[in-house]
């Protein structure tokens, strides 16, 4: 089980076949789906197994978050090329709620970001959310992303952040 990134407070790791159910329960609570574009829950199902077969792909997939000494599922995280401009790898991450304002998801931004740089050869690693999550926008801010241009896809636009290897 490849370990992404590990501290004192959580740890970034594949997940086990074991853990589905965490990860589609992540996506139950409307909260925590408010600005994600609606799946089904067949659909977390299924990209729970994709995530399990890119892990045998190379470095990009979906990854869950634990804390270290109470292996609380916090949440997951991703990083994938990102589909919209070739070159750029795009991070993402979603919270369980219990576990918001508590700094973790700049935390896991900045590692994400680490591991986007140290295993691709990028030198730009992009996050999108939508125009109204100002929080998300923040904790990409404080991360150390700088937001260009809205990203306009066909159902709308998207905040655009990027952060460029130094």
């Amino acid at each position: 089980m490849r370990i992404l990134h590990q501290d004192q407070n959580f740890i970034i790791r594949e997940f086990s076949v074991e853990e589905q159910n965490l990860f589609c329960n992540l996506f139950e609570d409307e909260e925590v789906t408010k600005y994600l574009p609606y799946r089904s829950p067949e659909q977390y199902k299924e990209m729970f197994e994709i995530a399990l077969a890119d892990y045998l792909k190379g470095p990009f997939g979906r990854f869950g978050i634990f804390g270290v000494e109470s292996n609380d599922f916090i949440g997951m995280c991703l990083v994938r090329n990102f589909a919209d401009v070739s070159g750029q790898v795009e991070i993402g991450y979603t919270l369980s709620k219990k576990y918001w304002g508590k700094g973790i998801a700049t935390k896991v931004s900045r590692a994400l970001i680490g591991y986007g740089f140290s295993n691709t050869n990028t030198d730009e690693i992009v996050a999108v959310t939508d125009l109204d999550n100002i929080g998300s926008q923040k904790v990409l801010e404080k991360a150390g992303f700088k937001r260009i241009n809205n990203l306009v896809r066909e159902y709308g636009e998207l905040a655009y952040y990027i952060v460029t290897r130094s």
